[in-house]
């Protein structure tokens, strides 16, 4: 018998095969990168942006520094500062300088107040000086006292805080010679309803009448400045229980609540009392120490040829 033998040729796959349903291996594929290419040459070189961000950055710094701003200091209070143009603080002190404010005076200003350095200077700084120059009639030359006297006034509102305590005041009778000056432009931060009214009423609470409460802050101006709590009550309190003192007396010297209390008041009242002597507000207060003694001994020595008669 003739055996035929037939040689199996290879048939084509089936296009469900998996050689690994077959031979239990896993296929090969070949790894995907983590990190491509273009990634990672981005995380370790820095691009154009970032430095030129980070220079500015830098520059805005030394220019700070070169005001006498504390540039840590500046940014914490006002974050804006960081995104701000350089341009944008230049501007400001541009605007300053033009009203004659030195460029020492502007950063001890600026550092009391970071937020004038990212303000707009047409919206936010300048009407505060036309106001100062138009409505409370303060002389250009000026201007820069009351700046430096007062800074909070770049940061008042006109139409919200300024307008409103010009009006009180010179319904008070802060007119003509008495007029708010260079000096006084101080009591146009204080706002009417919570500063300035309750002094008003307090003052008028100890038995004056409106009319002497005008007279006596005009007077001293001063007076519209001092905390009820920490200034008027104590003095107050050491006037009319220690020194037995009269209102009157206040009446014809508001200066009294000016002085300080523990360094001065009670000292000069003590000395007189431990020598049996006695001066008015006026004279008690205003003189300088050496005065004081030389006027002390003048009293003494009158007081010794009194007893001798």
């Amino acid at each position: 018998m003739i055996l035929r033998m037939q040689l199996l040729l290879p048939q084509p796959l089936s296009p469900h095969y998996s050689s690994s349903s077959t031979t239990g291996l896993n296929p090969i594929s070949t790894p995907k990168p983590l990190i491509s290419r273009k990634a990672l040459n981005s995380h370790h070189t820095p691009t154009t942006t970032t430095v030129d961000s980070g220079l500015k950055f830098r520059e805005k710094i030394l220019y700070l520094e070169s005001l006498k701003v504390n540039p840590t200091k500046v940014l914490q209070k006002n974050p804006n500062l960081r995104s701000a143009p350089l341009s944008s603080l230049q501007s400001v002190e541009h605007c300053l300088s033009s009203m004659g404010i030195e460029q020492s005076a502007l950063g001890r200003i600026l550092d009391m107040f970071p937020q004038l350095l990212t303000a707009d200077p047409s919206n936010q700084i300048y009407p505060v000086f036309e106001f100062l120059l138009n409505d409370v009639e303060i002389p250009y030359s000026d201007i820069r006292k009351c700046i430096i006297r007062c800074p909070r006034l770049l940061v008042s509102g006109v139409e919200s805080q300024l307008k409103p305590a010009l009006e009180f005041l010179i319904k008070l009778g802060f007119v003509g010679a008495n007029r708010i000056t260079c000096q006084t432009t101080v009591l146009l931060v204080s706002n009417v309803d919570h500063t300035l009214t309750p002094k008003i009423d307090f003052l008028m609470g100890l038995g004056f009448e409106y009319n002497e409460v005008a007279k006596m802050v005009i007077r001293s101006p001063a007076l519209l400045t001092f905390s009820i709590e920490n200034n008027f009550m104590p003095k107050l309190e050491y006037f009319l229980e220690e020194m037995n003192g009269d209102l009157e007396e206040l009446k014809r010297f508001p200066q009294y609540f000016s002085f300080n209390l523990e360094g001065k008041i009670k000292k000069r009242h003590r000395i007189l009392v431990e020598h049996g002597l006695s001066l008015p507000l006026s004279k008690m207060l205003t003189v300088s120490d050496g005065e004081f003694n030389a006027r002390l001994i003048e009293m003494q020595l009158e007081l010794v040829e009194e007893r001798q008669l």
